[in-house]
């Protein structure tokens, strides 16, 4: 059963959405994706986010690029976690309406924000998320993040060894 669900408004937002699909299955964590449009497909939405939770969905991952309604419009109809990620798209004023669209909720719909495009983030992020209840992922995440640290520090010690 898929446990994160990965929505964005539109196929042109599918290649900065694909890394997230990546390390969620890089950490065996069972994804979906869909294009939900928040204003081009709003009833797909409002059923999409009303039904994620009883399709077996523990978070929901919404990239949306411009106005970026998708996210929050979400938040505001699921109790699951949602997080947005601000995509920067070819009618984007550099991304900071995006970022802005998303970071920007009202007092009581929380959407967690990455960085613009940062969809990589928003996977790792879902993974946390679901490894605070299964230790199985959690120690995938931990791993993970071991896994980072001794690549600094083996950089770390390459740099010391060229002076």
């Amino acid at each position: 059963m898929n446990q994160v669900a990965i929505i964005m408004g539109s196929k042109s937002d599918f290649e900065v959405m694909s890394e997230a699909i990546e390390i969620l299955k890089s950490f065996g964590i069972k994804t979906e994706f869909d294009i939900v449009s928040a204003h081009r497909t709003p009833k797909k939405m409002i059923e999409y986010a009303t039904n994620a939770e009883l399709n077996g969905i523990k978070v929901i991952i919404a990239g949306a690029g411009g106005a970026a309604h998708l996210p929050g419009m979400v938040a505001s109809i699921t109790s699951l976690p949602v997080i947005g990620v601000p995509i920067k798209s070819r009618n984007s004023i550099d991304g900071w309406d995006s970022i802005l669209s998303i970071l920007q909720m009202p007092g009581g719909v929380p959407v967690a924000t990455v960085a613009l495009n940062g969809s990589k983030n928003a996977g790792i992020l879902a993974a946390q998320i679901i490894g605070s209840f299964d230790s199985k992922i959690s120690k995938k995440v931990k791993a993970y993040k071991k896994d980072l640290e001794n690549k600094v520090l083996e950089s770390s010690k390459e740099l010391k060894n060229k002076s």
